[in-house]
């Protein structure tokens, strides 16, 4: 979450301090924690940039268009009224592709501002929308009402829209204050972060009422959503179901899978630091025959991750180093690591099955959706409260098994790959579950046009 301030920052801080300490009443006392979280993002500053830097070494990215942090912007003024869609990073990012692409069908003499705040996500951006011309991307700036004062001034939207469970108070009281409606879509909240906004509970309601509309995933975010303060709160569904694989994504797995010969094949998909050593301590007892895609949920630790394989002694090619031939991998090659950007689905479309990681250890799981969306079984592990409804939804289902430790995923993963019909059958309910949970676009589109049309 991010940081406030005014036009003229200084006289707006001594006003609300002088206004706030006169009277102790809930207005104030959220006044009061307003102005002291804006306080802190000025004073963190310093610290900010030399941290963008820092991580500048592992991802240049983060060294890059820095001065739209802090909300100075070059992108020429355009006629075209704007709507503004913020996906934080990657995930978010390919969430809200099937929306986007809604909008911009749907309004055809309107832009969109995409706006992210990691590198990744950035990049993600530009790779999914490279053929569109009225997208434009920038990074959203630090929450100091000044910073979103500039953005807003700058583009003119007619609507924000953020994705998922971005809740940034001077951004909402930025855009209540010069009546653009603010909109959270594919909306979600677990328990955990419910019970950490409830601790800055003046702060972070008073920005939750300030949503003019609330798409939630499930009815259990919906419920969280509106303890959090949020009103006009909607059950739509997950986005994320909507979306299509890219046009040769299958045929790029296809490709890919003949390089692998015969053999089997895991992925495992976006672990998390601490993942990889504990799935790679139980290969052993995974079928030698058996080739696993490796896939780290952030690029900055591709290096790291070869790294813990090299130091094991485990034959291994990286994604990257593969020659564009059609040559086969080497039967001995025990892991492929998929050290690329964008080829999520066509891993999926080159494997047997799939583990979905950030589930082995208590980091709250990853999105399943996109290998049930290809029909390969899923296993996941008990850590998966950033995805709690659908997780146990697809379990219910036997679209996905739960598993309890990184030795019972490949205990599993040793039953589906020598067992075709029974891999077959949860395939087939994994690709039944992603179908019926589809049409969240559609539904969270019909509650837009009503912001949009004003």
């Amino acid at each position: 979450m991010p940081l406030t301030g005014a036009n003229n920052p200084h006289a707006a801080k001594q006003v609300l301090f002088r206004d706030n300490v006169a009277n102790d009443n809930p207005l104030n006392q959220t006044c009061l924690m307003r102005f002291l979280y804006s306080l802190a993002w000025w004073l963190s500053l310093p610290l900010l940039v030399a941290r963008l830097w820092l991580r500048g070494r592992k991802e240049p990215g983060y060294r890059l268009h820095m001065a739209e942090r802090f909300g100075f912007y070059w992108v020429a003024p355009s006629s075209a009224p704007r709507i503004w869609v913020h996906a934080v990073s990657v995930g978010e990012t390919r969430a809200a592709e099937p929306l986007i692409l809604a909008l911009l069908k749907a309004y055809p003499q309107h832009d969109i501002l995409l706006t992210h705040m990691t590198p990744t996500g950035r990049a993600t951006g530009k790779a999914l929308f490279c053929n569109q011309p009225r997208i434009v991307q920038a990074y959203l700036p630090y929450d100091t009402t000044w910073m979103m004062g500039r953005l807003t001034a700058h583009f003119k939207p007619l609507v924000c829209i953020l994705m998922e469970t971005e809740v940034w108070p001077n951004l909402v009281a930025r855009c209540q204050s010069e009546n653009i409606p603010v909109v959270l879509a594919n909306a979600r909240l677990s328990r955990r972060s419910l019970e950490k906004g409830l601790r800055l509970s003046s702060l972070m309601s008073e920005a939750a009422r300030g949503f003019s509309l609330v798409a939630a995933q499930t009815a259990t975010d919906a419920e969280r959503l509106k303890q959090f303060g949020a009103r006009h709160v909607h059950v739509t569904g997950s986005v994320k179901f909507d979306a299509a694989p890219p046009d040769n994504a299958i045929e790029n797995g296809r490709t890919m899978r003949t390089r692998f010969g015969q053999r089997p094949v895991l992925v495992c998909a976006s672990t998390r630091e601490g993942e990889e050593e504990l799935i790679l301590g139980a290969l052993g007892k995974l079928d030698p025959e058996v080739l696993v895609i490796l896939i780290p949920r952030h690029p900055q630790r591709f290096d790291e991750v070869a790294a813990l394989i090299e130091k094991r002694g485990i034959l291994m090619r990286r994604r990257s180093s593969l020659p564009d031939s059609n040559e086969t991998l080497p039967s001995n090659t025990r892991i492929l690591l998929g050290d690329s950007m964008g080829e999520m689905f066509t891993y999926y479309a080159a494997s047997d099955m799939a583990f979905i990681g950030g589930s082995l250890l208590p980091l709250g799981g990853q999105n399943l959706i996109e290998a049930c969306a290809l029909g390969k079984p899923v296993l996941i592990g008990p850590h998966t409260f950033n995805f709690e409804a659908i997780t146990e939804d697809a379990v219910a289902m036997e679209a996905a098994r739960r598993i309890t430790d990184a030795d019972d995923m490949i205990r599993q993963a040793n039953i589906l790959l020598r067992d075709r019909a029974l891999r077959t059958r949860l395939g087939e309910r994994a690709l039944s579950f992603a179908h019926q949970q589809r049409g969240a676009t559609e539904r969270t589109m019909e509650l837009l046009r009503p912001l949009l049309s004003e």
